[in-house]
């Protein structure tokens, strides 16, 4: 039986590097940033989406007014990226993965979400999927739910990481062939090169 799993669509910062204006709002085709996440997390049948906002919350609401997501207030945005996943965290269900997966990286592509299920289904020992390109960690990240009390026990500005040598070996990292995994978009320069090869790379 395949586990029930959310999304965690995190876009809570104040994109500050990017000049101001959200990130999750910037070009993905014919749709913005976080429309694209939304589309894939409900192609993936990911239930329910939580997207978390920040100071940007007026303009991401805006544009998600016509899709079937929660949007979820980061109080402590401000923290970093920890207090956002615990907002968001607080409003899913306690017993569903969650598919983590912030805006800062969004040209992900879909075979890296089918990636990291396909391993959870056939993996019993761990609960925390990292996917690596070319050796490094990306994002997204799916969790099982033992790892919700860590995250939520963290103070909101202690990074995430910190909790990996507690999970050990029920940590596995997933190779997939997909640069997405580590392009970010924190600043408009960085945004341009990944829009450009995600756009060579023909993905959807």
């Amino acid at each position: 039986m395949i586990q029930p799993t959310a999304a965690l669509l995190l876009s809570g910062g104040a994109s500050s590097r990017f000049g101001g204006g959200p990130k999750a709002l910037a070009n993905a085709g014919e749709r913005s940033v976080i429309r694209r996440m939304v589309e894939v997390s409900r192609a993936r049948s990911y239930a329910p989406i939580v997207v978390v906002v920040g100071p940007h919350r007026g303009p991401i609401a805006h544009e998600l007014r016509d899709a079937p997501v929660e949007i979820v207030d980061s109080e402590e945005w401000f923290e970093g990226r920890t207090a956002s996943v615990q907002a968001g965290l607080r409003a899913l269900p306690a017993d569903v993965d969650v598919m983590m997966w912030p805006v800062d990286h969004p040209f992900v592509a879909t075979r890296t979400l089918e990636r990291l299920e396909a391993v959870r289904e056939h993996d019993d020992l761990a609960v925390w999927f990292i996917p690596t390109f070319e050796g490094r960690g990306g994002h997204p990240i799916l969790w099982k739910p033992p790892v919700r009390p860590d995250l939520l026990e963290l103070r909101p500005d202690a990074p995430m990481r910190a909790l990996l040598p507690e999970f050990g070996p029920q940590v596995r990292r997933v190779p997939v062939d997909d640069p997405g995994v580590l392009a970010s978009i924190d600043s408009p320069e960085e945004y341009r090169a990944s829009y450009d090869a995600w756009i060579l790379r023909g993905e959807d």
